[in-house]
């Protein structure tokens, strides 16, 4: 299988030219090759593909083999491969996800694409349709008991659900041990990706993030975007105006816009290609 490991400020994955490949099992393929130890090692596995509906077409999984209904960071990565590999000279493309179709302006430098920005579409807030178990119109700055301690947080889908916490020192938070009884709350049946935000001022936060499926990684667009929007809602930061989002791989700029819309703009990376032999990638990983 030959590959291409990208990255959108630290959270990698691996992508697959699905016009020229054929993944047989996307589920299985992205837990061999996220390994990061026996594998390829990546956040999860993404897949380029045509789409009927748009320009491409994309399928993200996570590292442990569950599938995505997007990924930001993800989205301006793909943005990239298809101009810099020559599968579009647009600078303006549509890509369509599980969420729905993504619009992706492309911002080429000598002919390489640096950065992208994307219409994230609109921010959800009705907590049926985030989904969660909890009535009303929103859930904002509102507690929950989480492994016998109480947190206010607000909740928002970007396409997926999303639980963002407003607290300070969060350099010094154990994610590991207080991530996945987030992940899994019952009040969030499809599981839920949790930030963990600091206001350093009205138009910067500093964020990090725990995905469902993945653990914590160094960079979430969509995790983004849900804590702009919930950094207006509560009262932190302004419609309209950009909120830089520091992630631990880098800068987010995020506008919650007066219309709903979310726009997203940051850069993509590309690291290197490979071709991976998955049969033996796995043959040579401990059960």
């Amino acid at each position: 299988m030959k590959f291409t490991k990208m990255h959108g400020i630290g959270n990698d994955y691996v992508y697959v030219n699905c016009f020229e490949e054929t993944v047989n099992d996307p589920e299985y393929v992205s837990k061999v090759v996220s390994d990061r130890h026996f594998g390829i090692g990546s956040d999860g596995l993404v897949l380029i593909m045509p789409s009927e509906t748009a320009d491409f077409r994309m399928r993200m999984f996570n590292a442990d083999g569950s599938e995505g209904m997007m990924c930001g960071n993800a989205s301006r990565c793909i943005g990239k491969f298809v101009y810099d590999h020559g599968l579009t000279k647009k600078t303006e493309i549509t890509l369509e996800t599980k969420s729905g179709i993504k619009f992706l302006r492309l911002f080429p430098e000598n002919g390489k694409v640096k950065t992208v920005e994307i219409d994230m579409g609109e921010a959800i807030l009705k907590p049926q349709l985030i989904p969660m178990k909890a009535g009303g119109e929103t859930f904002i700055n509102k507690p929950i008991e989480v492994n016998g301690k109480t947190y206010n947080i607000t909740a928002v889908s970007m396409g997926n659900p999303h639980c963002v916490i407003f607290t300070s020192g969060i350099d010094s938070l154990d994610l590991e041990n207080i991530g996945p009884h987030f992940e899994n709350h019952p009040l969030f049946p499809e599981r839920v990706n949790t930030e963990f935000c600091e206001i350093i001022d009205g138009h910067t936060v500093k964020m990090r993030v725990w995905e469902r499926g993945s653990g914590e990684t160094w960079a979430c667009g969509t995790g983004a975007c849900a804590s702009a929007v919930a950094s207006v809602l509560c009262g932190h930061c302004k419609k309209d105006e950009e909120i830089t989002l520091l992630l631990r791989g880098g800068k987010l700029a995020i506008t919650y816009r007066s219309d709903g819309h979310v726009i997203k703009r940051g850069p993509a990376a590309e690291v290197f290609n490979g071709e991976a032999d998955i049969e033996n990638i796995a043959d040579n990983t401990p059960a």
